[in-house]
């Protein structure tokens, strides 16, 4: 039996993309599978404030024809509720049947995955935190930089988180701050002495958006569109990479198509599943099979293929959020801005360490804050409609260690996700809520009473580590170039191949393991053919 493909990719998502430009360069023949759900809702493109007082059809993106906006009310960030988001999340859990027990499952079927609604937070893992990766270190290294300098990210800044991002030598230099975080970050160049001294670090966000045009995309022009879309594709999603693989001859694409099952015949891998709108079945084969379906997707097909019914460790970070209100300004007028991460803070206690950001609040809508005040809604509103100029957000996330989710095939071929953290974790929140309370008092900002919530597991989407690489893999792990042990030729280049979770932001480091796997794989295959 010939092979249709040398490699299937099944995912176009930042893992997906990664792990498909290697093969393509190399010459070898690629399928990329993927759900093929696109935008329905255009996203606005006067600035966000100028629309809130204008458009008089921005019910269409900000409440939704199907009130789309008011679901998912127990995940912390608003990214979830937001209509022009709907196709990224939507029909994800039913065509993959996934079923959640006390915990927040997402993932999407989306052209792009789930960049299309990402935070845009990148980070690299430092040589210390890559221990834990069973692959040489200077591999991934040569990774970071490719996927860092394709896929556009600003921030570049001699600041105190410089080492910490460790990217600052590909990186564009920083979108300009709104008003109040260069009161807050003024304030801290003052103080820094005082907060090194709790383990607190202050800096430039380090994201994937762009300050200067790059690649066909523009440069970002702070309108406060970040959470509803960028029409000007500032905001990197994998989506933006699929017109480069489609200049080679060899890259194909299967859009629209939902897999079910995966099956090896001697050395030849069987993909098989559903056209999305016909239900006609389809069967493709090739010598390789990718997956980068995201975590959860990717852990059900791998668990189903090796008929694993043991429950698998589930990493994902501890999350919270908080608002922040600086009393100097208030009266500030609310002005577009760039609706990311702007500051980004590092925590550093006795055993554990935390990372956050702090946004612009001009591009969210207000019942967002209404919802954590501890007011009834008439009077929050009405407070919020003075303070809310002169206000922050916040979020903080906690190391994926401190989870105790778990995944699980069901007899129905279902997975089972089970959430939960570990018992220190509600101490530990209320220490880090201390700790950031005291640290931005000494910048002149104050925590909006209980305005810090703690996030239902799986609320921060970083769903990791259920098929994680290991030297010396068991069944229901990976090697160091992401084989499932059990079932070889099929590779998990997507989250749930991470061995560790770090409290950093984690797609930069999937990318480039996707990248890193597919050098390898491609030199194999080639030297094979």
């Amino acid at each position: 039996m010939t092979p249709d493909f040398d490699v299937i990719i099944i995912g176009s998502g930042p893992a997906g993309v990664s792990a498909a430009f290697p093969l393509v360069e190399s010459g070898l023949n690629v399928l990329m599978i993927d759900g093929g759900q696109e935008a329905t809702i255009a996203p606005p493109i006067k600035p966000f404030l100028e629309s809130r007082e204008k458009d008089i059809d921005q019910w269409r993106w900000m409440v939704g024809e199907s009130f789309y906006a008011l679901q998912m009310r127990q995940a912390v960030s608003p990214k979830l509720r937001v209509p022009t988001n709907d196709y990224v999340f939507n029909k994800f859990l039913d065509a993959n049947k996934i079923k959640a027990q006390d915990y927040v499952a997402v993932g999407s079927l989306a052209t792009g995955g789930l960049s299309n609604a990402w935070g845009c937070g990148v980070a690299k893992l430092s040589d210390t935190e890559l221990s834990e990766f069973p692959c040489h270190k200077s591999d991934l290294n040569i990774s970071y930089e490719t996927v860092a300098r394709r896929i556009g990210i600003s921030g570049g800044n001699e600041d105190d988180l410089k080492d910490y991002f460790g990217l600052d030598e590909w990186s564009q230099p920083p979108i300009e701050l709104d008003a109040l975080h260069e009161y807050l970050y003024a304030r801290y160049t003052k103080r820094k002495a005082k907060c090194s001294q709790m383990g607190f670090r202050l800096g430039r966000s380090r994201v994937a958006a762009l300050s200067k045009d790059f690649s066909g995309r523009l440069a970002c022009n702070k309108s406060g569109n970040c959470m509803w879309g960028c029409y000007r594709k500032s905001l990197y999603s994998a989506s933006d990479d699929l017109p480069a693989l489609r200049k080679f001859k060899n890259f194909h694409e299967e859009r629209g198509f939902i897999v079910d099952e995966l099956t090896k015949n001697n050395e030849i891998l069987s993909v098989q599943g559903q056209v999305n709108s016909t239900k006609e079945s389809k069967n493709f084969i090739a010598r390789k099979v990718m997956l980068a379906a995201g975590t959860l997707a990717t852990t059900r097909l791998a668990l189903k293929t090796i008929r694993y019914k043991e429950s698998v460790q589930l990493m994902t970070c501890p999350t919270a959020a908080f608002l922040l209100w600086l009393p100097s300004l208030l009266g500030e007028p609310r002005v577009p801005a760039f609706g990311l991460g702007q500051l980004s803070f590092s925590l550093t206690l006795q055993k554990i360490k935390a990372f956050g950001s702090t946004f612009g609040a001009s591009g969210i809508s207000i019942s967002e804050f209404v919802r954590h005040l501890p007011l009834q809604k008439r009077y929050g509103i009405d407070l919020l409609r003075s303070l809310l100029s002169s206000c922050i957000v916040g979020n903080v996330f906690l190391p994926g260690n401190l989870s105790i989710s778990t995944a699980k095939l069901k007899g129905d071929g279902s997975l089972l996700v089970s959430g939960g953290y570990s018992e220190e974790v509600p101490d530990t929140m209320i220490e880090i809520s201390r700790h950031l309370r005291k640290a931005y008092g000494l910048l002149g900002a104050k925590m909006l009473p209980g305005s810090f919530k703690v996030g239902s597991p799986g609320g921060d989407i970083h769903n990791s580590g259920t098929l994680p690489m290991r030297e010396n893999p068991s069944l229901g792990e990976t090697d160091s170039l992401g084989e499932l042990k059990g079932f070889l030729g099929l590779h998990i280049v997507d989250g749930a191949s991470l061995p560790m979770l770090t409290e950093k932001s984690h797609t930069l480091t999937i990318m480039a393991n996707a990248d890193r796997i597919s050098r390898a794989i491609a030199k194999r295959l080639k030297l094979n053919t």
